[in-house]
């Protein structure tokens, strides 16, 4: 039988996870300003509203890159 056994916490790469979801996010909110050409209405508002959802997930990734860098600087150490 298997024990059940979590994993350990592994932070190195967080710093790149969440830059590359930045650079996605940026992304997605590109490909939809583009889409936005081509709708209107409900359709348009609606990706608007997506679009405005994104940017304040930016603002979230943005604070978190912040906070491992200077976790990873710290060693990680609580």
């Amino acid at each position: 039988m298997r024990k059940n056994t979590s994993n350990p916490d592994d932070r190195s790469d967080n710093v790149e996870k969440l830059q590359d979801m930045v650079k996605n996010t940026k992304d997605n909110m590109e490909a939809a300003e583009e889409l936005m050409a081509y709708t209107s209405g409900e359709e348009r508002e609606a990706i608007k509203q997506k679009n405005e959802r994104r940017e304040k997930s930016l603002e979230g990734f943005q604070k978190e890159i912040i906070d491992e860098t200077q976790a990873r600087k710290n060693g990680y150490s609580s």
